[in-house]
């Protein structure tokens, strides 16, 4: 899962979310020097992946584009998730996403101190992009994966995945659907494990 649905998954624990949000950047256990529910984050954060790579619906999905993209498929059915995500926004929250996306923009402002440099670098991108809303439509998919190929060198052209999104939308969206309702449940199950 990307940005999106990992701060979703945390709930409306604020110091959780950010924890959530900037663990990909935090190695091993050097995660313990953070205030624990920023640290109780980064620990959900790793569960949800560690669920996700081996869930055999997100495999399934992620399967159609292995041939092309390689090791970045997995990179790419995560933002194809968030869109979905997006795209169903009212199912699975009463808070609007645009919301939802300027709370989160502000909560990472008022606490930009405890946040890693390489969130710090990327953070401009985000607001001026506004990612977490523009996960929902097709162009911003586009906008967001042009971003992800300059990050990555340009070694797959990821932008080009969106013409397998468009051929598999209705397959995509399914399988999305079914696997989040299972990680649903099993971030609920980890954040009563975490005493959240």
């Amino acid at each position: 899962m990307n940005f999106l649905a990992h701060i979703y998954l945390s709930g409306d624990n604020d110091l959780l979310k950010i924890g959530n949000f900037m663990a990909d950047s935090i190695r091993g256990h050097s995660y313990d020097v953070y205030p624990e529910e920023i640290q109780k984050g980064i620990l959900l954060h790793r569960s949800i992946d560690s669920f996700t790579d081996m869930h055999p619906t997100f495999r399934q999905s992620k399967h159609r584009l292995h041939e092309k993209y390689g090791h970045y498929s997995g990179v790419i059915m995560d933002i194809f998730y968030d869109h979905f995500l997006a795209k169903n926004w009212n199912t699975y929250s009463d808070e609007k996403l645009e919301d939802f996306a300027d709370n989160f923009y502000h909560l990472l402002k008022d606490n930009y101190d405890v946040l890693t440099e390489k969130v710090k670098s990327m953070i401009p991108y985000m607001f001026a992009r506004n990612w977490l809303v523009s996960y929902a439509s097709i162009d911003g998919l586009q906008m967001i994966m042009f971003h992800m190929d300059h990050r990555t060198k340009n070694r797959v052209n990821m932008h080009e995945s969106i013409v397998e999104l468009l051929e598999n939308y209705i397959e995509f969206e399914n399988e999305f659907t079914l696997f989040f309702d299972e990680l649903r449940q099993h971030c609920a199950n980890k954040l009563k494990e975490l005493n959240v």
